[in-house]
């Protein structure tokens, strides 16, 4: 039986554990803020006090935290559990960059690096419907496969070298749709309010057409109840567009869209909506936040 580690176990690392737990393979899990770790524990995961007692033993380390600082801190405080030959599959979205930096630091510690950033939000990842895309060595799929299977619906394997940062590239492409369709949803439904019309009557008019789809009425209706529970927060989008437009300098592309959703998620985060989902980009548009 494959035995676990999870480091990070926030908004998307606790269900991923959870569902790697219920898949039948021992998971060890352990969280900056222990408190946030803790409620894993009825669910049959043991709570480590420290990223080494986390790691030691296990066959796979998975880690999902906020950035790739994050991610190399817990790893280099890791060391003192780490093995050579454990597979790590490095989840969080991290960038190119440090995509490169991580797999520098797994090739110290003689560890199989994966590079393994998931394609989804917080609902995704407590149904276990999470899109891996995944670059590494093809000797760490079986080895992995039990584990992508418990947190995701497929696996998308992008080349054998998860050092290239493939499957980091491919995470930013996708995650810069996301973004910049959320800006736009919330631009639309500000500019009615703005005009004073009901913001609904937005809706109403796409819903049902060929611009509708699942995303537009997910983001939409959160706006219009005022239900801001975060899939995927404002502070996390933001990170994510400096590494989106950082990505396109360093390849010669221009991206005004998402360029301008970072402008709107760093406003939105100094209203104070930080910590709320995405949809919270709304306020942006407004003065008064």
């Amino acid at each position: 039986m494959t035995s676990v580690a999870v480091l990070g176990t926030g908004l998307m690392g606790a269900p991923m554990a959870r569902n790697i737990v219920k898949s039948g393979m021992p998971v060890r899990v352990w969280n900056r803020t222990k408190d946030k770790a803790q409620p894993l524990a009825a669910d049959g995961a043991v709570v480590a006090d420290s990223p080494a007692e986390a790691v030691e033993g296990a066959d796979v380390i998975v880690t999902m935290l906020s950035d790739g600082n994050a991610v190399h801190a817990a790893m280099s405080a890791a060391a003192p559990g780490l093995r050579s030959g454990q597979v790590w599959a490095q989840m969080s979205t991290v960038g190119v960059e440090a995509a490169g930096r991580l797999a520098a630091l797994a090739a110290e510690h003689g560890l199989t690096f994966v590079d393994a950033p998931v394609q989804g939000t917080r609902q995704p990842a407590e149904q276990g419907k999470l899109v891996v895309l995944a670059a590494g060595p093809a000797a760490a799929r079986q080895v992995l496969e039990p584990v992508f299977g418990a947190v995701g619906m497929r696996t998308l394997w992008l080349g054998e070298d998860g050092a290239e940062g493939t499957a980091s590239k491919l995470k930013l492409a996708a995650v810069s749709y996301a973004i910049s369709l959320t800006a736009v949803v919330a631009e639309s439904l500000a500019l009615a309010k703005g005009l004073g019309l009901d913001p609904d009557l937005v809706r109403q008019v796409i819903g049902g057409g060929p611009l509708d789809n699942a995303y537009f009425q997910g983001k939409s209706k959160a706006i219009l109840e005022g239900d801001f529970t975060p899939s995927f927060t404002v502070s996390n989008a933001e990170k994510d567009t400096r590494l989106i437009t950082r990505a396109g300098e360093s390849a010669g592309v221009k991206l005004d869209v998402v360029a301008a959703a970072g402008e709107r998620f760093r406003r939105a985060e100094a209203q104070g909506h930080g910590e709320e989902d995405i949809a919270a980009t709304y306020f942006a548009s407004f003065d008064k936040g």
